[in-house]
């Protein structure tokens, strides 16, 4: 699964990708950029 990196500023696969759900239900991935280990984070496909 692929995340867009902020800092950067392209998308990239999400490492360590653990699945969580937002206070309003809806499934999201979250997890860390391969390539600079900031934090990615991607709603809907949990």
């Amino acid at each position: 699964m692929q995340a867009y990196c902020f800092k950067c500023r392209k998308k990239v696969e999400i490492k360590n990708a653990e699945r969580v759900t937002l206070k309003n239900g809806r499934p999201a991935t979250r997890g860390v950029c391969p390539a600079c280990g900031t934090k990615v984070f991607r709603i809907g496909q949990g």
